[in-house]
């Protein structure tokens, strides 16, 4: 009871700093998998073997890049710095932005946590249940992931990249032939190099973000968005907007989305493949990577297609998945 009676009272401060390390805790363990991985990637991936191992053709090997998520499956926290690396190993450029893009929501963390969030919602018409759900999302988080990487067929890493790291692609490429390797313990010991200079970057730049989200959740009466809630040209870009302050998590956010009875299927879908796409940590963490006007068109053009490529699929999938005999008893004259 003393130690009680001595706890400071609650202050706006206090719920900053009280949702700050929140996220921050949540987020940081998957900055850490994701910069190791790039660590291990520019130490022990050889520079030349994706460029082996990928098709010859572009516009197949930017189709492929979609599911690498189920190879390497990071959040979008984490998949920053290891497209980093990946882009100055040698994957190409298309690839790299169409796996930056779509990992966050396709791989199995993702799917399996879609799933149980929305296993309590009953699929019937004009609502997309579980499974419904979850394929919405991952089928249109990878049109859209592919097509944005189709449309960055023609461009060359300067310019997209920022100029430190379009300096690192052209070393690269500038290599004829392959090193020897150094040993073991020296490429151990320049992997964890990498991965502390990639999280030191990273971090910098996810801790403005989260102090942005902080604000936002604690400080923003969250009743208010239940006010657009009506109609889908309010709803739809109101979802994209709370999903770009939040920051969530892609493996969290739809138990966020889920529960918001008043919201369509189609603003909840927007909420679940823009947030993993674009939020407010991510664009100081893409700030470290791209240049600042691709970033701006890479925001716009997200925006853009999830926008108007949400209610059309929401209905293109709701017409396929299946649905309980009382509701198509109810939709039959």
């Amino acid at each position: 009871m003393i130690f009680l009676a001595e706890l400071p009272a609650p202050s706006r401060l206090g719920d900053v700093l009280m949702s700050f390390l929140s996220i921050i805790f949540e987020g940081a363990p998957y900055i850490l998998i994701g910069t190791v991985m790039s660590g291990f990637i520019a130490a022990f991936l050889p520079s030349k073997l994706l460029e082996r191992v990928l098709p010859k053709n572009r516009v197949l090997s930017t189709l492929i890049a979609g599911f690498m998520g189920l190879i390497f499956p990071v959040c979008e926290c984490a998949v920053v710095p290891v497209v980093r690396r990946l882009v100055q190993k040698g994957l190409p450029l298309s690839c790299a932005i169409t796996y930056l893009v779509s990992a966050p929501i396709i791989n199995p963390i993702v799917i399996f946590s879609t799933m149980s969030a929305f296993q309590n919602v009953e699929a019937k018409t004009g609502v997309l249940g579980s499974g419904g759900m979850a394929f919405a999302r991952i089928s249109l988080g990878y049109a859209i992931a592919v097509i944005i990487g189709l449309l960055l067929l023609r461009k060359k890493p300067g310019d997209v990249l920022s100029a430190s790291v379009a300096a690192g692609v052209a070393r690269a490429a500038a290599e004829t032939e392959a090193p020897a390797p150094p040993p073991f313990n020296d490429r151990l010991v320049h992997a964890m190099r990498t991965a502390m200079r990639d999280f030191l970057d990273t971090a910098m730049y996810f801790a403005i973000g989260v102090i942005i989200t902080s604000v936002f959740n604690t400080q923003i009466d969250q009743a208010r968005v239940d006010l657009v809630a009506g109609s889908d040209w309010t709803a739809i870009p109101s979802m994209m907007a709370l999903a770009f302050v939040l920051a969530l998590c892609s493996t969290s956010d739809a138990f966020i989305a889920a529960p918001m009875a008043a919201f369509s299927s189609a603003a909840k879908l927007a909420f679940l493949t823009f947030g993993p796409m674009l939020d407010v940590k991510l664009i100081f963490m893409y700030a470290a990577v791209f240049s600042r006007k691709f970033v701006i068109w890479l925001c716009v053009v997200m925006f853009v297609l999830v926008a108007g490529l949400a209610k059309p699929w929401t209905m293109m999938i709701d017409q396929i998945q299946p649905k309980p005999a009382a509701a198509v008893k109810a939709t039959q004259p």
